[in-house]
This record gives C-alpha cells, sequence and structure tokens, in this order.
C-alpha cells in the first residue's frame, strides 16, 4: 500500500492561505471538483471518487482518528465508469455518507496541498507528505509539522475525523472536531 502522512484543519481565513500555499507552492494550483462516495467497510474506508461521468478513482484506506501528522495507507483503482461502479458498490456494502467539494491542489515538492470548500462544512486545508519506501512515518511528521509552521495551521484548528464524519455529526447534532 502506497503510504502518507497527514493532517486536516479547519481554514478560518481562506484567501489568506491560498495566497501562502501559492508563494510556497512547486506546482499549482489547480481547481477542480470531486464527489466522493463512502461504503460500509470493517477494515478501514472505501470510497468512490467521481470527478466526472467517465472518470473516477475506487479507494481503499486506513488512518487512525486523530489531529496532528499521522499515518495513511492506501491503495486507488481508476474506472471509466463510476456511476456504475458506485451502483454496484451501494447494491454490494451500502452507503454511508457522501461528500462534495471544490478542491484546489499544489505541491510542495512531494506533498501535496489541498485547499477543500466542502459542501455544508466550509474551508478546509489537508498537507498529505507522500512518504518514498526509504522514508519512515517522523520523516513525513517532520515535514507536516514544517509545513504547518510555514503556512501557520495552527494546531487549535486540527481535525482528527474524516469530512464523512464531520457530515454526519451534522446530521445527529454531535460536534466533537
Amino acid at each position: 500500500m502506497a503510504r502518507n502522512v497527514e493532517i486536516k484543519a479547519r481554514v478560518p481565513q481562506p484567501s489568506r492561505l491560498l495566497d501562502a500555499v501559492i508563494d510556497l507552492a512547486d506546482r499549482g494550483p489547480t481547481v477542480f471538483a470531486q464527489d466522493d462516495t463512502f461504503f460500509a467497510c470493517p477494515n478501514g474506508r472505501l470510497k468512490l471518487r467521481m470527478f466526472s461521468p467517465t472518470e473516477g478513482q475506487l479507494i481503499f484506506y486506513r488512518r487512525d482518528d486523530r489531529a496532528g501528522p499521522k499515518l495513511s495507507e492506501h491503495v486507488m483503482a481508476t474506472t471509466a465508469e463510476p456511476d456504475a461502479l458506485r451502483g454496484t458498490l451501494t447494491l454490494a456494502y451500502g452507503t454511508v455518507g457522501r461528500v462534495r467539494k471544490t478542491r484546489t491542489l499544489c505541491f510542495v515538492g512531494t506533498t501535496r496541498i489541498h485547499l477543500d470548500d466542502v459542501d455544508d462544512l466550509g474551508h478546509f486545508v489537508e498537507l498529505e507528505v507522500v512518504l518514498r519506501p526509504e522514508q519512515t512515518v517522523e520523516d513525513g511528521q517532520a515535514i507536516a509539522e514544517d509545513l504547518m509552521r510555514r503556512l501557520s495551521i495552527e494546531p487549535k484548528y486540527l481535525v482528527r475525523r474524516a469530512y464523512v464524519d464531520l457530515l454526519a455529526d451534522l446530521s445527529t447534532g454531535a460536534d466533537d472536531d
């Protein structure tokens, strides 16, 4: 499985953070829409990410629900028929939620920086430090912490859970992030 070290944080001032990210970025920004459907999965998370009617990715991942830099392991498969795959997986496993967002993607080295405007949730930033095989989780954590400092991402804004969980909290009235 591929490995990343990731953080997610709420963004109180999206335009200010976008300017800071663009100043640091080697590549980007690229803006696109994503529509993620999550399926029941006992061993982690399974989502179908739809970019268009003919482009999608099925993604399985495992990541602890905690704030701060954490390991994420994942595998992906592409599909040219995301609607048909969504229907099949819904029948087989059932859905647990759906997340729609507009993502602005930039790169700093091998780190993917996502500035997300998530429907019904607001603005967030994600750092995904892509680990090479020889890199340790601690190497990735150090890179993430350095970028957090450089981008002024304050620990009080860190989020420990996935967007799909935060949206579920909205529907139940819970709020623990």
